[in-house]
């Protein structure tokens, strides 16, 4: 099938489609901080985690990343399927994709960080988006505990003894 474009037009339409702020990830924000999480999208740990996550949950230890089916080869989704046109290409393309976001999410994970990919194929619809939204916390997970927060939890002497005032 040829293309119903000029390679102008596409090489345009290409260039509008965003890597950042796209509606999936903004739909996925706009939920968590409807559920009570605070998150980061431009924050320094984005940027310095592998893969650039779309959303740090430093609280929980998490980050997000938000995946179109397309983009990122989703196996199975009926969202992806390889253009029938230049399909060697797209196939390599799509199997760089893949790698890369396996080789992020390992990296994330070895740092202790607990990664979660979302699918678009996850919300596009308003019963998969409601499913969706009853399942998140389970998939985030317990807050972290700081290094604050287990110094003030363990005490500093044992119970029933006094320290001793220097004088």
């Amino acid at each position: 099938m040829v293309d119903t474009v000029s390679e102008e037009q596409r090489s345009y339409n290409m260039s509008r489609i965003r890597s950042k702020d796209t509606k999936p990830e903004i739909l996925i924000r706009s939920m968590l901080h409807g559920l009570g999480y605070r998150f980061t999208v431009n924050g320094p740990k984005n940027r310095q985690l592998p893969g650039k996550p779309d959303i740090v949950l430093p609280k929980y230890g998490t980050v997000i990343f938000v995946h179109g089916c397309f983009w990122h080869g989703h196996e199975g989704c009926k969202d992806f399927r390889l253009p029938k046109t230049r399909t060697d290409w797209w196939r390599a393309k799509i199997d760089r994709n893949r790698s890369r976001d396996a080789r992020n999410l390992a990296a994330v994970r070895a740092l202790g960080w607990r990664a979660l990919v979302i699918w678009s194929c996850e919300f596009n619809t308003a019963a998969k988006l409601e499913a969706l939204r009853a399942g998140l916390s389970a998939r985030i997970g317990l807050p972290m505990e700081t290094a604050e927060e287990r110094a003030v939890a363990e005490p500093a002497a044992p119970y029933g003894k006094r320290r001793a005032k220097n004088r």
